[in-house]
């Protein structure tokens, strides 16, 4: 077993030198990256109901996060390392919030926690579990934000720019032979 996390690590570090990339052998590599729901698509990727739609102004319209698919009671994960800083009711609704450092912080709602305040968490390990759903997502999601800290106030970022390329992509293109259209004169 260690032997085979061995060579994938020498693999990868090959490759990259190389110019190329490859996923690590694990499904989360230490300090990585996960999505924080897992889907049907490749490498688990949750579908992305409503994408990030960044407000012209900090109190404009817009979306602020992502709305991942899951259903009631799915476990939620981390997306990165980091420190659970808040897990509680905000307006009904139950929310958790990670700081991952450098100012950065993700929120999930609604969430359930099943970790506590104060608690280190590792990317990919488990914080809570789904609970309910929101008004605006039939069949039940889970909203994903990326929360900015500086000087001059909050900015919301798009979570998805959290995950690696590797994890994001829904899988290789397949080109498939046509038949029965003319060939271009």
């Amino acid at each position: 077993m260690a032997f085979t996390a061995m060579w994938w690590t020498v693999v990868a570090v090959l490759l990259a030198g190389a110019g190329g990339t490859a996923p690590p052998r694990e499904a989360v590599p230490q300090g990585g990256r996960s999505w924080p729901v897992s889907g049907h698509g490749p490498r688990g990727r949750p579908a992305v109901l409503r994408a990030f739609a960044p407000p012209a102004t900090g109190w404009g319209a817009g979306h602020r996060g992502v709305d991942l698919r899951a259903g009631p009671g799915a476990p939620v994960r981390a997306a990165a390392p980091g420190e659970v800083v808040f897990a509680g009711r905000v307006g009904g609704t139950g929310v958790l919030v990670l700081r991952i450092g450098l100012g950065l912080r993700i929120s999930y709602e609604p969430v359930r926690a099943t970790v506590p305040v104060g608690a280190r968490v590792a990317a990919g390990q488990q914080v809570g579990v789904l609970d309910g759903g929101l008004a605006h997502c039939l069949g039940g999601c889970l909203h994903w934000g990326l929360i900015s800290s500086g000087p001059g106030g909050d900015v919301y970022l798009d979570p998805l720019s959290l995950l690696p390329s590797w994890i994001r992509r829904s899988g290789p293109s397949r080109l498939l032979p046509v038949r029965g259209v003319p060939a271009p004169a």
